[in-house]
C-alpha cells in the first residue's frame, strides 16, 4: 500500500550503504584512490582529497544508494542462504551468464553518463585495487559488491570528468 505522507529516507540510506560497505572491509578512501589513480594524467592537479570529497558526493545520490542498497542486501541474503533456488546458488557461483549485477552497476555508473559507464567497463575488466580483491574473494558471497564497487568508482570518474570538461 502506498503511503501519500512518505518522504524518502534519504540520510537513512546514505547510512545503510556506508555501513554496509564497512562491514564488508570497504574503505572510501581507497575507492576514491582509484579514482585519483584513473584521472589525475587528464587533470593533473587533482587531489586526493579532492577525489575522496567528490567521492562523499557521490554517495548522496539517490540512484547510487537505491542500487547499492539492493546489490548489499542481496549479497547477504545470498551468503546467509535466504534466497530461493535456483537464484541462491546462481548468485553464489557468481555466474557469468547471469549478468544482473552488472546491470545494476551499469545504472550506477550511468549517473554521470557515458564516460561513467565506459570507466565500468574498463574497471570490470581489469578488476583494479580493491575491486579485484572482492572479485577474486571466494570466502563470501561477491557477487554484486565487485560490480558495485567498480560503479560507484566510475560514477566517481565521471562526476570529475564533467566538473573538469
Amino acid at each position: 500500500m502506498l503511503n501519500k505522507d512518505f518522504k524518502y529516507p534519504d540520510t537513512a540510506a546514505f547510512d545503510f550503504v556506508i555501513d554496509g560497505l564497512k562491514k564488508r572491509g570497504v574503505d572510501l578512501h581507497q575507492l576514491s584512490g582509484i579514482a585519483y589513480d584513473l584521472q589525475h594524467n587528464f587533470v593533473p592537479t587533482i587531489t586526493q582529497e579532492e577525489c575522496y570529497q567528490e567521492l562523499l558526493n557521490v554517495l548522496h545520490k539517490r540512484e547510487l544508494l537505491n542500487n547499492a542498497m539492493v546489490a548489499l542486501e542481496l549479497d547477504r541474503l545470498a551468503e546467509e542462504g535466504q534466497i530461493k533456488e535456483p537464484l541462491l546458488t546462481i548468485i553464489r557461483n557468481d555466474s557469468g551468464v547471469f549478468g544482473v549485477d552488472e546491470a545494476l552497476a551499469l545504472q550506477t555508473a550511468n549517473i554521470y553518463g557515458t564516460i561513467g559507464v565506459t570507466n565500468f567497463g574498463y574497471l570490470d575488466r581489469v578488476k583494479y585495487g580493491i575491486i579485484k580483491q572482492y572479485d577474486e574473494d571466494n570466502d563470501q558471497v561477491n557477487t554484486f559488491i565487485d560490480d558495485l564497487l567498480g560503479a560507484i568508482v566510475a560514477a566517481l570518474c565521471g562526476k570529475l570528468a564533467h566538473k573538469y570538461a
